[in-house]
């Protein structure tokens, strides 16, 4: 599996971009199906958690949301003018915070266990006498 490091803006990117193109695929594919899109929101937020540089480890809990949400404007249900569509969008992310705490609650876990482990490795190599 490759390892690439992400910047905080990369996985941003990565994420909206994914999730645009997931969106406009379930929305052709699937009728927008608000479920499979939650579910394939889930890998978005694990790969976003994995791939992420450490120095930018807080970036991912913020960015999927956003990620969700921008992707969610495929799968709304579409009301008559912008408002309707607006309305369509609140809805959608009422109605599926489930997926949404879901996946940011898995990036925030991995995010934490890669934070709390780097920390640990600089504690041991400052605590090791020098060579």
């Amino acid at each position: 599996m490759p390892n690439p490091r992400l910047t905080g803006l990369g996985c941003g990117l990565f994420c909206v971009a994914v999730m645009l193109t997931l969106g406009t695929l379930d929305a052709m594919l699937f009728g927008s199906s608000p479920i499979v899109y939650g579910v394939l929101f889930l890998p978005v937020c694990v790969l976003a958690a994995v791939w992420v540089r450490g120095v930018d480890l807080v970036t991912v809990p913020i960015v999927v949301p956003i990620a969700f949400a921008s992707g969610l404007v495929f799968v709304a249900e579409r009301g008559e003018g912008l408002s309707g569509r607006v309305v369509g969008l609140f809805t959608a992310l009422a109605t599926q915070a489930g997926w949404l705490y879901g996946g940011t609650l898995v990036a925030g876990s991995i995010v934490t266990v890669r934070k709390v482990r780097m920390m640990r490795r600089r504690r041991a190599a400052r605590s090791r006498p020098p060579a």
